[in-house]
């Protein structure tokens, strides 16, 4: 773990990203509320395995997952975990076609059902009692963190759904961040754990959360010449 150097210098800089995307704080305090997707746990897997293969977010993710909500659960078809577990894979691949993404959601719905009936949770508290228990330095352990097809990110970003106050090490949130850091004169982390635990400590001294570091990081990118602050702004408290 890095010592904070130049903190102050990388608090400036740092706000001067968070400044670029004012909206950041209230979707965090939704997603560690686990009131994403009007907090249907089910539809935070399904985004989490859909985001696994690392197609374009808001361009191929939230609709997907937007439509599987408006074929599957508002009818009632697929109501809960164990009807994702259940569910008729054909169908769904008219959702979405990858069946590597499907075979994650089911098994990591199949995990979360376990809890339900063994603690007798519904599916938001089962995913709150799962991340509220989770480990990042023994992820590839963890019931969720060694089902085939999740890696570390998805693992990472399922946590943060649950409530936890974390960040995902993926690509974008690397670059940022290490650009941050360069730009601060502060040594990088070098591994994906070394980088998570680096930006949990750095979050406070800054004024921030992890979480909210983490989504900067996405947001601050443009998308056909626009922020995505102003592209999707009328999308993130819908998600």
């Amino acid at each position: 773990m890095n010592t904070i150097e130049n903190l102050p210098v990388l608090k400036r800089i740092i706000e001067g990203y968070m400044r670029q995307v004012p909206m950041v704080h209230e979707h965090c305090d939704r997603c560690l509320a686990s009131a994403r997707w009007h907090a249907n746990a089910l539809l935070m897997v399904v985004d989490a395995a859909f985001d696994s293969i690392g197609l374009n977010y808001f361009q191929s993710v939230v609709p997907k997952v937007e439509l599987f909500r408006q074929q599957f659960v508002e009818t009632g078809e697929i109501a809960v975990m164990e009807d994702l577990v259940s569910a008729d894979n054909d169908k769904l691949k008219d959702i979405w076609k990858n069946s590597r993404s499907w075979k994650v959601a089911k098994e990591m719905a199949a995990y979360l059902s376990s809890l339900k009936i063994k603690d007798g949770l519904d599916d938001r508290s089962a995913l709150i009692c799962w991340a509220k228990n989770s480990s990042l330095e023994h992820w590839q352990q963890d019931p969720v963190g060694s089902i085939r097809g999740v890696g570390i990110n998805t693992y990472q970003y399922l946590r943060m759904m649950g409530g936890v106050d974390t960040v995902m090490p993926d690509k974008i949130v690397k670059k940022v961040i290490y650009a941050i850091l360069d730009k601060a004169g502060v040594r990088r982390p070098e591994s994906d754990i070394d980088f998570v635990l680096f930006v949990e400590q750095i979050a406070p001294e800054v004024g921030y959360r992890a979480i909210e570091l983490c989504w900067m990081t996405w947001l601050v990118q443009s998308e056909a010449g626009l922020s995505r602050t102003v592209k999707y702004a009328a999308l993130l408290p819908k998600i």
